[in-house]
């Protein structure tokens, strides 16, 4: 009879602590604040004024919302690979799909096509992207087929206009923008080099300015990226395990905080005060194995590190 109890406290607690995952790393509790198997989690944005979190399931073609004062997570199935989302307004944001940059209707659900900067490639397929502080859309691209130096960084006003910014892109990834606005920093994510460019506000014109980080291939990959108040760069590590913290001025990795899934793909500062750092993983190309040693994978993980981020901007608000 007792060995009868402990199998049962043994499973009951095996199924609890697979719910929600928390760890103490370094100070940091990393906390499972949405526990699902999403293949690609990607995307991740706060909306300030809704006080949700956006963030997409890339492969399954679902923009998540977050809801964390009542713990729920909703989803939208846009049909097709969904790169990123922005918002725009109460009712609407701009979300990137394999063939363009649509509007979509929160309320209904309905999409309107806006632009398509990749045209006719039906090779390639619209990826990480966030506006700048005038409102503009910033969107790269990536090949389907893993062909290097294929796809582009792109920007576009609230008038859709496109212009290719950067050409000769693997994978455009982590995008974002320094507080005061005056440089952008940008993920190719192949090179492991975090680049920064001096930014025009005004005609959203960049100049390159040299590698801010280099990324050491020990840590993984860079991939999706956000800025705190103090300018320093949070950025999710691809089969890293970890959300690293940089000092993009001399290069230093700060902190790293390790994540129980090994392809983390995206961070965004959210909550109240920006003191929450919401980050998403993924499930997509893990073996049996590694699926079996962080069953957590493709959750959405929260962490407080003791610093506050900076207000995403919409698109079309300056």
């Amino acid at each position: 009879m007792k060995n009868h109890f402990f199998i049962i406290f043994f499973v009951l607690f095996s199924l609890l602590s697979c719910v929600s995952y928390k760890s103490l790393n370094k100070n940091i509790i990393v906390t499972t604040v949405c526990q699902t198997d999403a293949m690609l989690g990607e995307g991740a944005v706060w909306d300030y004024k809704a006080e949700k979190l956006f963030w997409v399931d890339i492969e399954k073609g679902k923009l998540h919302i977050y809801d964390p004062n009542i713990e729920k997570d909703t989803t939208i199935d846009v049909g097709q690979r969904i790169g990123t989302v922005v918002p725009e307004s109460n009712n609407t944001v701009i979300v990137a799909l394999q063939n363009g940059v649509y509007r979509l209707n929160l309320k209904d659900e309905g999409l309107d096509f806006l632009v398509n900067p990749e045209k006719g490639d039906k090779n390639n397929r619209l990826n990480d992207g966030k506006c700048d502080p005038a409102g503009r859309f910033w969107v790269g691209s990536m090949s389907l087929d893993n062909k290097p130096n294929d796809a582009a960084l792109y920007r576009i006003n609230d008038e859709l206009m496109v212009e290719k910014i950067i050409d000769n892109v693997s994978v455009s990834n982590g995008i974002c923008w320094s507080s005061l606005g005056n440089i952008m920093y940008y993920i190719d994510t192949p090179t492991r080099k975090i680049r920064k460019y001096a930014f025009d506000i005004k005609h959203g014109l960049v100049k390159y300015n040299g590698v801010a980080v280099e990324v050491d291939e020990k840590l993984g990959y860079p991939d999706g990226m956000t800025i705190d108040e103090d300018g320093r760069l949070w950025v999710a590590m691809w089969d890293g395990g970890a959300v690293c913290c940089f000092n993009p001025e001399d290069g230093k990795l700060i902190r790293k905080i390790d994540i129980p899934a090994p392809r983390v793909t995206s961070c965004a500062f959210g909550g109240k005060n920006l003191e929450k750092l919401y980050i998403t993983t993924a499930t997509v190309g893990l073996t049996k194995e590694q699926l079996e040693e962080y069953p957590l994978s493709g959750s959405v993980f929260m962490i407080e590190p003791g610093v506050a981020g900076i207000p995403a901007n919409y698109f079309g608000e300056y």
